[in-house]
């Protein structure tokens, strides 16, 4: 739904859409901005264009929100009911608070972690210290989620296991699991596997 309202957006603009998903995919708002709009955009453009496009994501997906929800989520929230989990993702927050409010799950997580709390994006492993440091573990004893190549790319630059959700990609390289949802009973397996004896 982001490439589609990425695709939207630019159309509207009068911007070339093409190659939307290889060009934003992972990356923070203003980075995705520059890119298509140019590097000498003043700041307060830059924000607008993130604005709107936000705005835009929002309003496609709320009468879908449930079936762009990965299958499974609710499940593995549950089975892991307990564990400390945070939310680090690059998407700005007012999508970040739609989603997890949208989908009932806020309460699940301790922390939820943005990109506006580091200073260098994915593929950084910024977000993901940052993430482990506020639910009070060590990064070599967390499981990451992740479906970009930045985000396995930062995943597994901060020392954590980390699983694919191949919603997005295959395949992605270094990925300690592979899973094509929650749902997964690979996943299931590699995780009881995970935790100490």
């Amino acid at each position: 739904m982001h490439n589609r309202a990425w695709e939207v957006y630019l159309e509207r603009q009068g911007r070339d859409p093409s190659q939307v998903q290889r060009r934003m995919h992972g990356l923070r708002n203003d980075d995705i901005v520059r890119d298509f709009f140019g590097g000498g955009l003043e700041l307060h453009h830059v924000l607008e264009h993130g604005a709107a496009k936000e705005r835009l994501y929002r309003e496609m997906m709320a009468p879908v929100l449930e079936q762009h929800l990965i299958p499974g989520i609710r499940q593995i929230l549950d089975g892991l009911s307990g564990s400390p989990m945070a939310v680090a993702s690059n998407a700005e927050p007012a999508n970040i608070d739609f989603v997890l409010e949208g989908a009932g799950i806020r309460d699940r997580f301790l922390r939820v972690v943005d990109g506006h709390f580091v200073e260098r994006p994915k593929p950084d492993p910024e977000i993901y210290l940052r993430a482990a440091e506020f639910i009070g573990l060590k990064p070599e004893n967390c499981v990451i989620f992740e479906d970009s190549i930045p985000g396995i790319q930062a995943a597994l630059a901060s020392g954590a296991r980390v699983v694919a959700l191949t919603t997005t990609l295959p395949y992605f390289e270094g990925a300690h699991l592979h899973a094509k949802d929650f749902l997964d009973p690979n996943l299931a397996e590699w995780l009881r596997a995970q935790r100490p004896s």
